[in-house]
């Protein structure tokens, strides 16, 4: 199988997670040829915060790729009412810039032997008449694999119609900033969570500035952003206007489905993974890209479970979690103020979430107790 076709595997889009798997596929001895239809150092909207714990993932390091380590969370209702938590570890959290992220990912894949092609986009995926997949790229040129890696963002194209991840993705609107600044304090990360309705902020330093975050997690409203923002850029000393603004979407999870099909398999974002309380997206995306490459490995060595078993391993290690998470949210987001009271402001709530960003703890160890207190109090 892996000896026709352009490639063993074409990968649709590197960014984390395509990259991710690329490089996995290509360390194994795969052809792999990864397709980016951005050109190459392009910025795109993205806090940038993962835990270090994805570090696990990689047999290169990744600090290169790091812009600034966390060690503190601080919580706020309406920029008062603080609680500050300490992250588990020597190193629990990072900020990343993706830009630099992606291309520090993709280098790694060429070097380990990956066909890296930027500005080439995607405009059809299909299977032929002799069971390989055809990529048909912009300007004509079609790519023949036995499989594929579908990883074009929270924006996917390809996903619900190739019958990957869930066939009506849910989105939670966004509105990221880029400020120019000197953090203080650099190691301490924010989350505001009475701004924004149905939603909250998240403030995270990075290297001569501040990357600022708001989303709204329920329904498809957008917040008032520019109201936020009025409001949380002089709290850090910042003008109101500051900043460039980007509108986006994220697709966040939505319930368990199938990340597979017959030689095809959906990473990151495309795949619904996004955490629907906390917004962390750069953990599943590493987790999804090294699982589809270990997975397609074995299925182009023979195994016809193989993809169905990453499906099963994302929803063990990622998914079963998360189902957790939307519960929360859904109670939380709702019932904002006592939420913060009865989730955020108990003794033990701040570390636990400081837990949970560090990759030590996921939601199904809370929920319960979490969602109980919160309709109890709703009642």
């Amino acid at each position: 199988m892996s000896g026709s076709g352009d490639a063993d595997v074409i990968v649709v889009g590197a960014g984390p997670a395509g990259s991710a798997a690329a490089f996995h596929l290509a360390a194994r001895g795969r052809r792999v040829i990864l397709l980016e239809a951005q050109d190459k150092g392009r910025s795109k909207p993205c806090g940038g915060g993962m835990a270090a714990s994805v570090q696990s993932l990689f047999p290169f390091d990744l600090a290169p790729a790091v812009d600034q380590v966390i060690r503190r969370v601080r919580f706020t209702w309406c920029l008062e009412d603080p609680v500050t938590a300490e992250l588990p570890g020597d190193a629990p959290f990072w900020i990343v810039r993706r830009s630099v992220l992606d291309a520090y990912l993709g280098e790694q894949a060429v070097q380990a032997g990956c066909d890296l092609r930027h500005g080439c986009r995607a405009e059809r995926i299909e299977r032929g008449a002799d069971g390989l997949w055809q990529v048909a790229a912009a300007g004509g040129e079609v790519l023949r694999a036995a499989a594929v890696v579908i990883a074009d963002g929270s924006s996917s194209r390809f996903a619900a119609p190739l019958g990957l991840g869930p066939p009506r993705p849910r989105f939670a609107a966004t509105v990221s900033v880029e400020v120019a600044a000197e953090p203080e304090p650099a190691d301490m990360v924010r989350f505001e969570f009475g701004l924004v309705h149905h939603g909250f902020c998240w403030v995270f330093p990075r290297r001569g500035g501040y990357s600022i975050g708001v989303g709204t997690f329920i329904g498809q409203q957008e917040a008032d952003s520019q109201a936020v923002l009025r409001s949380l850029l002089p709290s850090l000393g910042l003008p109101e206007a500051a900043g460039e603004r980007r509108q986006g979407r994220l697709r966040i999870w939505n319930g368990h489905h199938p990340l597979h099909g017959q030689g095809l398999v959906v990473v990151g974002d495309a795949a619904s993974l996004c955490d629907p309380f906390l917004a962390e997206g750069l953990r599943p995306s590493l987790l999804s890209g090294r699982e589809a490459a270990g997975a397609l490995d074995r299925w182009l060595c023979g195994d016809p479970a193989a993809l169905e078993s990453y499906s099963l391993r994302m929803r063990q290690e990622w998914g079963d979690s998360m189902a957790w998470g939307k519960r929360i949210a859904q109670v939380f987001y709702r019932v904002p103020r006592v939420g913060y009271q009865l989730g955020i402001k108990r003794p033990t709530a701040p570390q636990r979430i400081a837990q949970i960003l560090s990759g030590e703890m996921g939601y199904g160890e809370i929920a319960q107790r979490v969602i109980r207190r919160l309709l109890f109090q709703r009642g």
